[in-house]
């Protein structure tokens, strides 16, 4: 790939040049890590009946982060489909 493709590849976000793969694999740890502490905290809210209510919403958030996933996935290999077929790259 040379240098004019990988620029393509890349865009400005708050005068940062982020390139597309790296922006979209940096969205797709940080759901990780969020959908990794709602099931954490969720099961220690199973320890205790009073909370038991909380834990299963925040199951249910975990649940729909595992959803985000894929979502992320595919988003990301659209917009560089995009871009590579927009610059006949």
């Amino acid at each position: 790939m040379d240098e004019n493709t990988k620029k393509e590849l890349e865009f400005t976000f708050l005068g940062f040049d982020i390139k597309i793969d790296a922006f979209y694999k940096l969205l797709y740890q940080i759901n990780d890590i969020l959908l990794a502490l709602c099931f954490i905290i969720g099961s220690f809210l199973f320890f205790s009946e009073s909370t038991t209510f909380y834990g299963t919403v925040l199951f249910v958030i975990g649940s729909f982060e595992l959803l985000i996933r894929p979502i992320i996935t595919i988003i990301r290999d659209i917009h560089i489909y995009k871009v590579k077929k927009d610059k006949n790259l």
